[in-house]
């Protein structure tokens, strides 16, 4: 985290005034006459130039950060801030309750404290969040939440919306644009506390069975086990670049070039300061437990009343070599798989789950056809969890369905899942330093369910997804997935200038050992690219990989069966490379050569060009049998405001196709890796790793129904 440099600029610098929230506490409000309509000061000047924050002020001018700087003076300067202002009331409470008497008495620490947590480094207006944590954490790096609800006001004899930070803080006052920013004004001081997920998780009543599930196998101590990876860092200070500023010209990246330097873009890669681990934990309330499975207690293996037995009941059948095995710390117990399999290792909120992300993302695909859906493994050893987003009459996320909107797909299969509460559904705080947790409405399992029914599928795997620590908290608060551009921009077009303070273009890079899931070589160059919908890729990002690169991926866990595996990728640029493929070790094919399009490649056709649909599915069969497939039709790029049914999908373009690795044969319980090795000699070529596909042989060897072209 830096203080100076070049800060995030805001997503809007104006105020919808008809929407601008109802206060809550008229007695804590500064007044009308101190309300703030223009954008001529500062953060730092409004402060100074209102006497209701002076006591504040006081807390801004001791505060020195990390950078040993004047924070005060910080947000007097260029930048974009979202500024928690607590009143002199609000400050003068909080001295009483620590039994001081005036701020000289606070340490600098604790105006750091103060200060740090009552500041994010980008400005967030209510008409842009009211519910919900922040995509930045605050300068404390801690996580800041946002609650609205509707409230009594017994001075109004009326109903207000009243919206809280952290819980905590009411605002009072919101919305207040400044040159760099917005002040709200909050009537308490903002907080943030130290806990971690385990402790977070065990203080809440409501689900007191997973809590005492979590502690007797263990799998509490993982959750509180570690934070920050202390054995992080450069090899020496040139190479620490900062994730929240990018600035270094050595790292914008050129990609998808033609030889004389024309088309693609250059990609302003920067390294976390950190590293962080986090986890996202589904918690199922007792209410439920007792409701659907007659659960009253936690252990009793021969019990129907206890969680245990219905652990059992799910893993024994799966796992009947196991059965006998009481050890509840033991990763094969039926116990320990049932809780730890509702463990992520990867912070996910609601909308980051899948690339559902609440925003036009989801115009890109035909969801009266496809669900929205991601795949992440568990702490289940050898395990994978899906997560769909469907439109329709169920809406919302849920938790391993098939199917697509409220019915089966078009291979006739169905499973509802478990649906996962929005946050406007609960009011208790879920989220800690490390992490959060979300309620689901029913409990989740690796059962014969998951695996035969929801998992008889073609897995379709973002490359972004592919490893937790492309989806774990950066300093700045955001995660390498789907990371905004400059200026708070969830999306933008590419930029084709190696001039840093030209290109807003935000990618975080990944060094060699700190990308799980991933083994490279030294000379391996790999990135996780800003989100752009006019991007060729799905979902509109992708992992980059330059230079010299060698890879091996362990693939996510699937059944016992026999798997074909896929990539998908851009081709038909210079700049792409020659790759060769292996699966666990052996090569599969001749090299590819990405640099061609895909006429060239397999003599693409349009489906138009085809005909009528049994010349589409020949045609299918026939490049599908010499490795190759088109592109999904589910997809659609392009940035829009509405799905637009008649613009070009994935297949339909000849540059964005898929290939055909290879297949693999596995017990379900053993491990599996898909190597890709660039074969040419030059530094300068680079893979554009979109999403892989693990088919199983049920779906594209099956001579009743066609693999769906979605």
């Amino acid at each position: 985290m830096r203080l100076s440099g070049i800060k995030f600029w805001a997503i809007a610098l104006f105020v919808v005034a008809s929407i601008q929230m109802a206060v809550v506490s008229c007695s804590d409000d500064p007044g009308v006459e101190n309300y703030y309509t223009q954008s001529r000061e500062y953060a730092a000047d409004y402060l100074k130039n209102r006497e209701q924050y002076s006591e504040y002020l006081k807390i801004l001018e001791r505060a020195r950060g990390e950078y040993d700087l004047r924070l005060v003076d910080m947000l007097g300067t260029y930048g974009s801030y979202t500024v928690f202002a607590p009143t002199n009331a609000a400050v003068e409470k909080y001295l009483a309750e620590r039994g001081l008497s005036s701020v000289d008495e606070l340490s600098v620490q604790d105006c750091d404290t103060i200060a740090l947590n009552s500041i994010i480094e980008a400005a967030y207006f209510t008409t842009d969040f009211n519910d919900g944590q922040y995509p930045k954490s605050n300068m404390l790096e801690h996580i800041v939440s946002v609650k609205s609800y509707q409230e009594w006001d017994a001075q109004k004899q009326d109903s207000v919306l009243a919206m809280y930070i952290n819980q905590n803080s009411p605002v009072i006052h919101a919305d207040d644009s400044v040159s760099n920013g917005v002040v709200h004004t909050v009537s308490a001081i903002v907080g943030s506390s130290n806990d971690l997920i385990g402790t977070v998780i065990l203080s809440d009543s409501t689900c007191l069975f997973y809590g005492q599930a979590f502690q007797v196998t263990g799998i509490i101590d993982t959750l509180q086990d570690h934070y920050v990876d202390d054995t992080y860092g450069w090899a020496n200070d040139k190479d620490r670049i900062d994730s929240c500023t990018w600035t270094n010209t050595k790292l914008c990246i050129p990609t998808a070039k033609h030889l004389d330097g024309s088309g693609g873009e250059y990609d302003n890669v920067a390294y976390p300061v950190k590293r962080y681990f986090n986890y996202t934990v589904f918690m199922c309330p007792d209410s439920i437990l007792k409701e659907k499975y007659g659960v009253t207690t936690l252990l009793g293996k021969d019990d129907p009343s206890s969680l245990e037995y219905l652990a059992h009941q799910l893993y024994d059948p799966m796992y009947p070599e196991d059965a006998d095995n009481d050890e509840l710390t033991d990763r094969k117990n039926a116990l320990n798989r049932f809780i730890s399999y509702h463990v992520i290792d990867r912070y996910g909120d609601y909308y980051s789950l899948t690339s559902m992300d609440n925003n036009d993302l989801q115009y890109n695909f035909n969801r009266m056809k496809y669900d929205i859906c991601d795949w992440y493994g568990t702490l289940m050893p050898q395990s994978l969890m899906k997560f769909s987003f469907p439109n329709g009459p169920q809406i919302g996320l849920y938790i391993n369905r098939r199917g697509v909107r409220h019915h089966a797909d078009e291979r006739g299969g169905y499973y509802r899942g478990a649906k996962i509460a929005s946050p406007k559904e609960y009011t208790r705080t879920t989220t800690a330093l490390n992490g959060m947790y979300h309620y689901i409405d029913d409990v989740v399992a690796y059962d014969r369910n998951m695996q035969e029914i929801v998992m008889n599928d073609c897995i379709r795997l973002d490359c972004t997804t592919l490893s937790p620590d492309f989806m774990t908290k950066l300093t700045d608060g955001e995660v390498a997935r789907g990371h905004t551009w400059g200026g708070n921009k969830k999306y933008d077009g590419a930029k084709n200038t190696n001039n840093p303070s030209d290109n807003n273009n935000r990618s975080v890079g990944f060094k060699p050992g700190y990308a799980r899931n991933f083994e490279m070589t030294a000379n391996t160059h790999m990135h996780v690219r800003g989100r752009s919908l006019w991007f060729w890729s799905y979902e509109g990002d992708e992992v980059i990989f330059k230079g010299r690169y060698d890879f091996t991926l362990k693939l996510p866990a699937v059944p016992a069966g026999t798997y074909e595996v896929r990539m998908m990728t851009c081709v038909g640029f210079d700049t792409r490379g020659i790759v060769q493929y292996y699966i666990d070790g052996e090569p599969q094919g001749i090299p590819f050569d990405m640099r061609p399009g895909g006429r060239t490649l397999f003599g693409w056709k349009n489906d138009t060009d085809l005909g009528d649909d049994d010349a589409i599915t020949a045609f299918d069969k026939a490049i599908h049998n010499i490795g190759w497939m088109k592109g999904p039709k589910c997809y659609h790029c392009g940035w829009r405001s509405s799905f637009d049914a008649g613009s070009a999908t994935m297949r339909a373009q000849d540059n964005t196709i898929r290939k055909v690795i290879g297949t693999f044969t596995t017990d379900g319980k053993s491990d599996h890796f898909l190597r890709i090795q660039q074969k040419m000699e030059s530094e300068n070529n680079e893979l554009n790793f979109d999403f892989i596909e693990l088919c199983p042989s049920s779906v594209y060897n099956n001579e009743y129904f066609a693999e769906p072209t979605w």
